[in-house]
């Protein structure tokens, strides 16, 4: 009888962040089928250790096990592991209006943007997505990522570097 108020908790707990844990896992995975398999794993494993939980920030404890789960799937897929870039939603923005050039113009940005991001490496990929998309503080992805904070800022401005290295050699191309 005490699994329905486990369930309960749980949910309360974990459901408000699935939209984050699977943005995560698209962007580690580069594959919407297989976000989907990582993120559902997450989900089970965080209900199986859900009495472990300690309270406090849920989301973060999730993304957690959401990016030790993606490293598993990985593990165990890596020569299928997809290389497929994301769909434009991946960068969609609500309450966009803009006149039709303008779309056109921030989707192309949007676009490079993306495949720059995803030819980072994965251990700067997922600290910058976790700063810059999920707003955690680096504290938190040192916490979610198991590596100190010096580490968490070394990957952060190599990553930032790397992608304006690649961003502007893009610019570069589209003006010669």
């Amino acid at each position: 009888m005490g699994t329905p108020g486990k369930l309960g908790r749980f949910e309360e707990t974990v459901l408000p962040h699935l939209d984050a844990a699977y943005s995560l896992a698209r962007w580690l995975t580069r594959d919407t089928h297989d976000a989907e398999d990582v993120v559902q794993e997450a989900v089970l494993r965080a209900f199986r250790f859900y009495d472990t939980f300690q309270g406090g920030e849920a989301r973060h404890w999730f993304l957690k096990i959401v990016r030790n789960t993606f490293y598993s799937w990985y593990d165990k897929n890596r020569r299928h592991a997809q290389t497929e870039t994301l769909g434009d939603e991946a960068m969609d923005v609500p309450g966009n209006e803009l006149p039709p050039d303008e779309v056109l113009i921030k989707e192309h940005g949007a676009k490079l943007v993306r495949a720059a991001v995803e030819t980072l490496p994965l251990e700067f990929r997922e600290v910058l997505l976790l700063r810059e998309f999920e707003g955690c503080s680096y504290k938190e992805i040192a916490d979610i990522v198991e590596v100190p904070i010096g580490t968490v800022m070394s990957r952060l401005s190599r990553a930032r570097q790397q992608l304006k290295n690649r961003l502007s050699g893009e610019a570069a191309g589209v003006n010669t």
